[in-house]
C-alpha cells in the first residue's frame, strides 16, 4: 500500500511538471510564429519563471523522498520485489531525469533559459542583418553555460558525452566519432563520382504562390493521417514541431523565396514528428513513459517522411500529377522522370535543411565536429566562421558566400542545444534499420503508395514505435521491432543502392 502511495506521489508531481512543460512548449510556438517583436523581454521572464518552477518541482523534497523509497537512486536498483515491468521502467526514467535535474541548480536553469530566450531574438537578428559578431556574445555565453552544465552532470571521457546524453540517452562522443568517420569514408568518394554528372533540376525553382504551398502540404498530411483536429501548420523561420500532449501537436514550415520543395519537404518532416507525438500513449501522459524515446528515434520518424516516403518513386507516382495541377505553368512541361531525378539530385549545398541524402551527413558531422570543439576548448566562439567555411571546403568542396548561408543558419546554438545535432543523422541510421523490417512486414508497400495511401505507414510506426514511449531503450525499441542488431549498414546500403542507381557510379 504505501509503495503505491509513493508511485501515484511521483506520478502527480511528474503529471504536474509535465503540464507546466506543455505551457512552456506553446510560449516557445508562439515566440516563433505570431509573438510580438515588442513582447520578447517579458517572454524570457515568463520561460525563465516557468523553468525555475518545473526544475524546483522535479528536484523538491516531495519528489526526491518519494524515489527514494521506491529505488536507490544511487545504485539503481528496485526496493520492492512486487513492482510490474510498466512501474519498473517509469521508475528507471524518473532516476535518471532525478540525477540530471539534481545536479543543475535551480538558478542555473532560470538563468540558462533566461540566456537562450534572449540568445534567439539575438540570433534571428544576426541572421536578418547577416552579422555574426552581432550573435557571437550571446554564443559565447551560452557555451560557457554548457560548459558548466557538463561538468555539472559530470562524464567519464569528454565534457560533450554529458551534452550529448540528455538528447541521445547511452550514447557517447566516441561512438558518435566512430559512426560519424564511417560515414564520411563511405560517402566521401560517391559524393565526389556524383558531382561529375549534372542533373537539371531549374525547374523547381521561381516565384510559388504561398497561399498554395501552405495548401498542398496540408493536403500532404492529410493522407498521411495528421490529424488537424489536434495539430496545426504554420510558418516560422527555421521549421520545428511543438507538442504539449498527444491532443496538441504543432508543426512549422519555411516558405522558401524561390524553391518549390522547401517548404514540403519541411511539412513531411516535421509531419514525421507531429504523428509520432500525436501517437504517443495518452494514458501515459505524465509519466516518463509517454514521452519520446531520444531525440534520434523522433528524428527517424521525420526522415523516415521525408526521404524514404518523400523522395520515393511510388509517392510522386501519386502525388505529382495533383503537384503539376497544383503550380500550372513551369511544371507543365516537365515528366515524371524529370522530376523525380530533380528532387533526388545531389548536389553539394549550403543549407542542412536543403540538402539531398548523400549529402546531408556531412552538414550534421561537420556541425558535431564544432560543437565538440567549442565544448572541450580547442575551437573558440571567434573562429567559428572560418573553421565552418574550412570544414565545408574540405568535405563538400563549396564555401558559403555569407554568415546566413553558413554558421547562422540553425537556431539550435541560440536554444543551448548543444549536443542536438548528432540525432538528425543517428536518425537517418534509425529510420534506414526500421525501414528493412518495415519492407519485408509490408512488401507491396510501393504499390500502396502509388494509390495515395499513406495511412497504413503510419499504422505500422504507431504500432512498432509510437505506443511503446519511452518504455523501452532506444537500442531495445529498434531492435524489438526489427529483430535486428542495430548498425548503420542499412543506411548506407540505401544510398548506395538508389543513387547508383539514379548515376552511373557503380557499387
Amino acid at each position: 500500500m504505501e509503495t503505491e502511495k509513493n508511485f501515484d506521489r511521483l506520478l502527480q508531481l511528474s503529471k504536474q511538471a509535465r503540464i507546466l512543460e506543455g505551457v512552456s512548449s506553446i510560449l516557445d510556438w508562439d515566440q516563433e510564429t505570431y509573438m510580438p517583436d515588442g513582447a520578447s523581454g517579458i517572454r524570457s521572464e515568463q520561460v525563465k519563471t516557468l523553468a525555475g518552477v518545473i526544475h524546483r518541482i522535479k528536484t523538491g523534497k516531495k519528489f526526491g523522498t518519494a524515489l527514494n523509497k521506491l529505488i536507490d537512486v544511487n545504485k539503481g536498483s528496485y526496493l520492492s520485489k512486487s513492482f510490474s515491468e510498466e512501474q519498473k521502467a517509469a521508475l528507471r526514467e524518473w532516476r535518471r531525469d532525478y540525477l540530471h535535474n539534481t545536479s543543475l541548480p535551480t538558478k542555473f536553469i532560470e538563468d540558462f533559459t533566461k540566456l537562450t530566450s534572449q540568445a534567439i531574438i539575438a540570433w534571428r537578428e544576426a541572421k536578418e542583418q547577416d552579422s555574426f559578431q552581432h550573435f557571437a556574445p550571446s554564443l559565447e555565453k551560452i557555451v560557457t553555460m554548457c560548459r558548466r552544465k557538463a561538468d555539472l552532470l559530470g562524464y567519464k571521457e569528454h565534457p560533450y558525452d554529458a551534452l550529448l546524453d540528455l538528447y541521445e540517452p547511452d550514447m557517447t562522443t566516441k561512438e558518435v566519432s566512430t559512426l560519424f568517420d564511417g560515414l564520411r569514408l563511405a560517402l566521401s568518394p560517391l559524393i565526389k563520382k556524383i558531382e561529375n554528372h549534372p542533373v537539371d533540376h531549374a525547374f523547381l525553382f521561381g516565384k510559388w504562390d504561398k497561399t498554395k504551398q501552405l495548401a498542398f502540404g496540408k493536403t500532404l498530411l492529410d493522407h498521411m493521417g495528421y490529424s488537424f483536429t489536434n495539430g496545426r501548420l504554420d510558418c516560422s523561420v527555421h521549421p520545428f514541431s511543438s507538442s504539449s500532449h498527444p491532443t496538441d501537436s504543432r508543426i512549422t514550415t519555411r516558405i522558401h523565396p524561390t524553391s518549390l520543395m522547401s517548404s514540403i519537404f519541411a511539412v513531411l518532416h516535421e509531419g514525421g514528428h507531429g504523428l509520432y507525438e500525436m501517437g504517443l500513449p495518452v494514458e501515459w501522459y505524465g509519466n516518463p513513459l509517454g514521452n519520446a524515446r531520444s531525440l534520434g528515434v523522433h528524428e527517424s520518424q521525420s526522415r523516415w517522411w521525408e526521404t524514404r516516403i518523400g523522395l520515393s518513386r511510388p509517392f510522386w507516382k501519386y502525388f505529382f500529377p495533383q503537384l503539376q495541377d497544383t503550380f500550372k505553368g513551369p511544371l507543365k512541361n516537365v515528366s515524371f522522370e524529370q522530376f523525380y531525378r530533380g528532387i533526388n539530385k545531389v548536389m553539394p549545398s549550403f543549407i542542412r535543411i536543403e540538402a539531398d541524402e548523400m549529402t546531408y551527413p556531412m552538414h550534421v558531422i561537420l556541425r558535431f565536429e564544432l560543437e565538440k570543439g567549442l565544448i572541450e576548448g580547442t575551437l573558440k566562439v571567434k573562429d567559428i566562421p572560418e573553421a565552418w567555411n574550412d570544414t565545408m571546403e574540405r568535405y563538400l568542396g563549396i564555401t558559403p558566400p555569407s554568415f546566413q548561408q553558413g554558421c547562422l543558419q540553425d537556431i539550435h546554438w541560440s536554444m543551448g542545444g548543444f549536443g542536438y545535432f548528432p540525432t538528425y543523422t543517428l536518425g537517418n541510421i534509425y529510420a534506414a534499420h526500421l525501414f528493412e523490417a518495415f519492407e519485408k512486414d509490408q512488401p507491396q508497400w510501393e504499390k500502396e503508395v502509388e494509390k495515395g495511401e499513406l495511412l497504413f505507414i503510419k499504422n505500422w510506426l504507431a504500432d512498432k514505435i509510437y505506443r511503446h514511449g519511452s518504455f523501452y531503450s532506444t537500442r531495445d525499441l529498434l531492435e524489438k521491432a526489427s529483430k535486428k542488431k542495430l548498425s548503420s549498414k542499412a543506411y548506407l546500403d540505401y544510398l548506395t543502392k538508389k543513387f547508383s542507381q539514379l548515376y552511373p557510379i557503380g557499387h
